[in-house]
């Protein structure tokens, strides 16, 4: 069994503002959703905590850590969408200079890409590489990362629409 967690919320998810790779981290909401997720973490067991190696994601992943008493470990192919030229902007920003390009972003249209960075097509791939690796690993494995993760590995799991699946920062989903 996989269960993935969103980090916590950031300055960046509050200003809607594209984060991409960025090292941005938690603010002192994210924390505390963070602690809240440790919490709920820590009323199950696990077998192995994984993460995406970027700062909200790995800061989240330390505090679940401590509370289930498990070393995160990092892995890229957990990390969030690469948003290439929209890194750093803010939706309204973008919305304003590119209106079908984040159209299509909302849209979570499969083809679309960021400009400068990748598709969902390839981030879903790398998603599912991962999984497809914790599955041949220690279960049950908690997997922290963020939203674009999530959506993707939710969409091929249950083949609902990505536009249609929402996840709140820290939320905790089982993965079928």
């Amino acid at each position: 069994m996989i269960w993935l967690a969103r980090h916590g919320q950031t300055a960046y998810n509050h200003a809607r503002r594209f984060q991409g790779h960025l090292p941005v981290p938690l603010d002192e909401t994210g924390r505390e959703q963070a602690r809240a997720l440790a919490r709920e973490a820590a009323g199950r067991e696990w077998a192995a905590l994984w993460c995406s190696p970027l700062e909200r994601a790995l800061e989240t992943a330390r505090i679940v850590g401590e509370a289930v008493g498990i070393e995160p470990r990092p892995d890229a192919r957990f990390a969030e969408t690469d948003c290439g030229d929209w890194t750093d902007r803010s939706f309204d920003e973008v919305q304003a200079a590119d209106p079908e390009g984040f159209r299509r972003f909302v849209r979570a249209d499969p083809a679309f890409a960021f400009p400068g960075g990748e598709s969902f097509a390839q981030q879903g791939e790398r998603v599912q590489a991962g999984l497809a690796a914790l599955r041949a690993g220690e279960l049950p494995a908690l997997v922290v990362c963020h939203r674009g993760v999530m959506r993707l590995a939710l969409t091929h799991a249950r083949g609902e629409r990505l536009s249609a699946i929402e996840v709140p920062n820290a939320s905790l989903v089982e993965l079928r």
